[in-house]
């Protein structure tokens, strides 16, 4: 009788198996039928680059907005023929430009937006290679207004036209180091703590009104054309990578990631800084990290032999 019993419970824990596999292989298309907008994709190296083209894999619709600058720069248009979608020019920091963003892509998507990606970062005290106890702070209120303020604006903005549907995904790209301090990072660190911020703050006020989820992810430090800007940036993602148990998460994983947030699958996860980066922001140290330690500071001191800690 046990011996039936043990038979008729593996078969019935097989079967359960063998639906569940069906179900996921049913799944097929994960954001078959939606409709995104897709902030910041540069090149071909950008996460959000990667994360329009695994949309459109997975059976959505996108559209593609930048500056001017950066669709003169990049190759975004190239993108949007590949997506067969349109490219549509905006400042993030112009409420007028985004309005007009959520205006077009409802026009060609045909409805309201169930997703969008919001991966904007720069700070000209970074490009101009300025310490963090010598910023400029005009240059500082850039850096916020770009990197975290838009994000506001995007969602405000789109809140106030009810440019996203029920239920919909709101996502931005952020770093560990809004919650750690890491050398170089200058105020893009303070950037991403207002971002990750005002994620929280939206995602209460719009989760209620209209189900929609806001969450940041935290990515690993990525090979982007934003991320080589950063001093010492080559060391940052090494470190990251010996710190890691899994190693870093590369632009592809981050977009993998992005897919499943977007997704139905996670609609009930909202409000959160999502860590995507490999165990890293849980480490304290490593065995391959401690080598990093018998380096030289060389290139790291002024003409006076003094460690410079900014």
């Amino acid at each position: 009788m046990f011996r039936f019993f043990f038979v008729s419970l593996q078969w019935q824990t097989a079967s359960r198996q063998s639906q569940t596999l069906n179900e996921i292989k049913l799944m097929g298309n994960l954001l078959e039928g939606k409709k995104g907008i897709i902030f910041g994709a540069l090149n071909d190296m950008s996460i959000a680059w990667k994360v329009a083209e695994r949309a459109v894999e997975e059976g959505a619709q996108v559209t593609l907005t930048n500056t001017e600058l950066a669709l003169r720069m990049g190759d975004t248009k190239k993108l949007a023929e590949k997506l067969k979608t349109i490219v549509i020019p905006a400042d993030a920091t112009k409420v007028e430009d985004l309005k007009n963003v959520f205006e077009e892509s409802q026009k060609f998507l045909g409805g309201k937006v169930d997703f969008i990606l919001h991966s904007i970062g720069m700070s000209p005290n970074v490009r101009k290679k300025k310490r963090y106890d010598e910023l400029d702070y005009d240059m500082f209120q850039s850096t916020l207004d770009i990197s975290a303020v838009s994000f506001h604006k995007m969602i405000q903005t789109a809140r106030k036209i009810d440019a996203v549907a029920e239920g919909g995904s709101i996502l931005g790209l952020s770093y560990v180091a809004a919650q750690r301090t890491f050398f170089g990072y200058s105020d893009m660190a303070d950037a991403k703590a207002l971002l990750e911020s005002i994620a929280r703050s939206f995602g209460y006020i719009y989760g209620r009104s209209k189900g929609v989820r806001v969450n940041t992810i935290s990515q690993s430090p990525t090979l982007t054309t934003a991320g080589s800007g950063i001093r010492g940036f080559d060391n940052l993602v090494d470190f990251s990578n010996k710190m890691s148990p899994l190693g870093n998460a590369d632009a592809d994983e981050c977009a993998n990631y992005c897919i499943v947030m977007f997704s139905d699958l996670t609609k009930k996860v909202t409000m959160q800084n999502l860590f995507h980066d490999g165990g890293f922001s849980s480490m304290g140290m490593s065995l391959r990290a401690m080598n990093q330690y018998e380096k030289s500071l060389d290139d790291y001191k002024d003409e006076h032999g003094n460690i410079i800690y900014s």
